[in-house]
């Protein structure tokens, strides 16, 4: 197989494949892009870094291509579905960098809490300064916000500092927490008790400007922030104004809204006394490079000879025909998983997944990679897809059994019911395909039948004349259109849940307003 490997990669990644008989040739990420697409043509797989653009046109070119590499975890360069449309599997290296991550964020709480970047600046200058103090970690409090490959490994080198540890991550379940020595809280008992927080979360909706105006006000004053994940989880302005005001005594950060900064607050932020920053160098050190050249090219080496390729980013389409009745199916899958999570975003432990009707025929154990897709696409930086969805799962510690019953069951041909386990809550979620569209026909313990896209509003209360009415009247106020809506209940004027499909998003606010006026005791807003 001959390998085209734009930029530089660690040389015993080059070495990993030679050894094995590939035949390498390596190119600059310089060079004339007129002149690259001219040499892509020749190659079967590609290695490239951040620098290099993937477009359909880049894949016209590129027309023996079957094998992507990215050496490293982002894949922003990559128009990712062009590959799949062109059947190019694309692989990346989400392991490679985590230490480094992990040690870097470690390095920069304690650059912080020590005032190291102070005195290196005073003695550089000749100044003997001895009257700068700093402060212990030992049995501090730190806050830790997700507990993924990365946080989870700062969560076990913060233990070591005989630091009480508290866990923030609504997707990880208790075992994994008590594996690791943490304790899992709500966000706002971790912003509340941390001395030091610690940002471990992937840049997403849900994610970004996590941590504002409001949860820096909820912290204890003086506690410490770092921030070596993503730019824009952490709200730069808000950080600012905390640092300034004192109610933030220092803050460390790797990462950046803006890379490079532009604007004047994030200057400001970089220049600010109390902040220790650096470049974006979380993934920045030999072993790391060294680490990622290596993954891609065990992945090139096992594509070529048919084994399965872990951290594949994509799956290519394939037989169109093959997949036409099955692909229906894994997408109602998926959108279960989607719709579980944030409709019970608790710290799930097990997953417990039914086929019934004439697709429990086909494999069950691709519906059940489906739904992982779903559950955990939102919640980790990671591409998830069919290939490495179990994996995922397996590392953050969620299980998973599926049963089948090929007779129909419920007076539907054909149903798939997720249920998700919490400690001791269990949830349920079921839908089935008509016409080719995936529908949701039960929540909870109520049946109620709606086509689950778009913005989706959940309430449950206790029903009663004019719920309805209040509920359209405030979304209408506030310029919200209600597409459809769906009613499950048991009994009249009993307990129901109401789902809303909506023609825009609701803000918080207005999600507030509804809530209190119909009394309902759960709501939560779905984006599909």
């Amino acid at each position: 197989m001959n390998v085209l490997v734009i930029d530089t990669i660690a040389a015993e990644g080059i070495a990993y494949l030679t050894e094995r008989g590939f035949t390498v040739d390596q190119v600059s990420s310089t060079v004339p892009r007129d002149e690259l697409l001219a040499r892509v043509g020749e190659y079967e797989a590609i290695v490239t870094r951040s620098s290099t653009a993937v477009t359909p046109e880049f894949l016209a070119r590129a027309r023996r291509l079957r094998i992507l590499g990215r050496a490293g975890v982002g894949v922003d360069n990559i128009d990712v579905d062009a590959c799949s449309r062109h059947g190019v599997v694309v692989v990346n290296a989400p392991y490679g960098n985590v230490v480094s991550a992990a040690e870097h964020t470690v390095g920069m709480l304690l650059a912080l809490v020590r005032k190291i970047p102070a005195a290196h600046e005073s003695l550089k200058h000749l100044q003997w300064d001895r009257g700068i103090y700093g402060s212990e970690l030992f049995r501090k409090t730190a806050g830790v916000l997700g507990l993924g490959k990365v946080g989870s490994r700062v969560a076990a080198r913060l233990r070591a500092f005989d630091m009480e540890v508290l866990v923030y991550d609504p997707f990880i379940p208790e075992s994994r927490a008590r594996d690791l020595g943490v304790r899992l809280s709500d966000l706002q008992t971790v912003l509340s008790r941390a001395d030091i927080l610690t940002v471990h979360v992937p840049l997403s909706d849900d994610t970004e400007n996590m941590i504002g105006a409001r949860e820096l006000a909820a912290m204890k004053s003086g506690a410490r922030i770092v921030n070596c994940a993503r730019g824009g989880i952490v709200n730069e302005p808000a950080l600012l104004a905390a640092l300034e005001s004192g109610q933030v005594a220092g803050a460390a950060v790797d990462v950046w809204s803006e890379e490079p900064p532009a604007s004047p607050v994030v200057r400001r932020l970089i220049q600010h006394p109390r902040v220790v920053v650096t470049p974006h160098l979380g993934a920045n050190t030999q072993e790391a490079q060294v680490n990622v050249a290596v993954d891609v090219a065990r992945q090139l080496v096992a594509f070529r000879e048919g084994e399965l390729v872990e951290h594949a980013v994509n799956i290519p389409v394939g037989d169109r025909e093959t997949l036409s009745e099955q692909r229906p199916y894994l997408y109602l899958a998926e959108l279960l998983g989607r719709f579980c999570v944030q409709l019970e975003p608790e710290n799930v432990e097990r997953v417990e997944i039914e086929v019934a009707g004439h697709v429990a025929r086909w494999d069950p154990a691709l519906v059940g990679r489906a739904v992982l897709k779903g559950l955990l696409g939102r919640v980790t930086a990671q591409a998830v897809n069919l290939v490495n969805a179990h994996l995922i799962a397996e590392e953050r510690g969620l299980s998973m059994e599926i049963r089948t019953d090929p007779e129909s069951v419920s007076g539907y041909t054909n149903l798939i019911t997720v249920t998700t386990q919490a400690g001791a809550g269990r949830k349920i979620i079921a839908g089935t395909v008509f016409d080719g569209v995936p529908r949701i026909v039960r929540l909870r313990d109520l049946h109620i039948e709606f086509i689950p896209e778009g913005h989706i509003l959940v309430l449950a209360y206790e029903d009663r004349p004019g719920m309805v009415g209040r509920i359209g009247s405030i979304l209408g106020r506030h310029n919200v259109n209600i597409a459809s809506m769906h009613v499950g209940r048991r009994t009249r004027r009993g307990r129901a849940i109401v789902v809303l499909l909506l023609d825009d998003d609701v803000p918080g606010e207005v999600m507030d307003e509804v809530t209190k006026s119909v009394e309902a005791d759960f709501a939560r807003m779905i984006r599909l």
